[in-house]
């Protein structure tokens, strides 16, 4: 499958580009807004690749639109604030395209983070309010500790809640998700269950910076 990454020259997006390429045999597009800069943060993540022992990975990167056009299934690994801007500049490319959007909107005060809730219900509805109408969108990796994710000697032991509306984009994302070594795939319903999921981000923020040794935390039910 290709996969392309908006913003995945950023830490969820190289997490995720770089756990993709480690484990599976899905193609990786890096998207970005400047051509060269997705160019060049490919080349990184090859090299990182190469040096585990990849015979010649290929990673490509290109302008968001471009990355967008190649891919089975696009992941607009942006701010919440750069979301529907990013999907506005791609939708032409998107068609029947699943777009996965992990977004979370937080602000921050002197007492921590806090869900900031957009008017839309949640932050995967603003994306799927932007994106064309017969583009499914999905929500999914919300809950996972960006520094984590992208270090490869790391062990992973998460689950990543998957929520949407159409039950084949969102079976597509499971796959994905459980592609990764160590990461489990849960199905949080439609996309209405969103903002109960994206709220989990902040306080799991929160708890890492008040308690030694959980610098890195993700969820797990069991």
């Amino acid at each position: 499958m290709d996969i392309a990454l908006l913003g995945g020259t950023g830490d969820i997006g190289q997490g995720l580009a770089l756990r993709w390429a480690d484990d599976t045999n899905h193609t990786i597009i890096i998207g970005s807004r400047k051509a060269q800069k997705a160019a060049n943060k490919a080349e990184e993540y090859e090299a990182e690749l190469a040096s585990r022992g990849h015979d010649d990975p290929s990673i490509a990167g290109l302008v968001n639109e471009a990355a967008a056009a190649r891919a089975d299934v696009v992941v607009a690994a942006v701010p919440a604030y750069h979301l529907t801007d990013t999907i506005d500049a791609v939708a032409d490319e998107l068609d029947d395209t699943t777009l996965v959007s992990p977004a979370v909107g937080m602000q921050r005060d002197e007492d921590g983070f806090h869900y900031n809730r957009p008017g839309a219900g949640s932050v995967t509805q603003l994306a799927a309010n932007a994106a064309p109408d017969d583009t499914p969108v999905v929500g999914a990796f919300h809950n996972l500790a960006a520094g984590r994710l992208a270090n490869l000697d790391a062990d992973l032991d998460w689950d990543t809640i998957v929520v949407g509306n159409d039950t084949d984009a969102k079976d597509t994302v499971c796959e994905l998700a459980e592609g990764i070594e160590g990461l489990r795939a849960l199905d949080g319903g439609p996309l209405a269950n969103a903002a109960e999921i994206e709220g989990l981000t902040p306080l799991l923020i929160n708890v890492a910076r008040h308690n030694d040794g959980l610098h890195d935390l993700g969820v797990k039910f069991q």
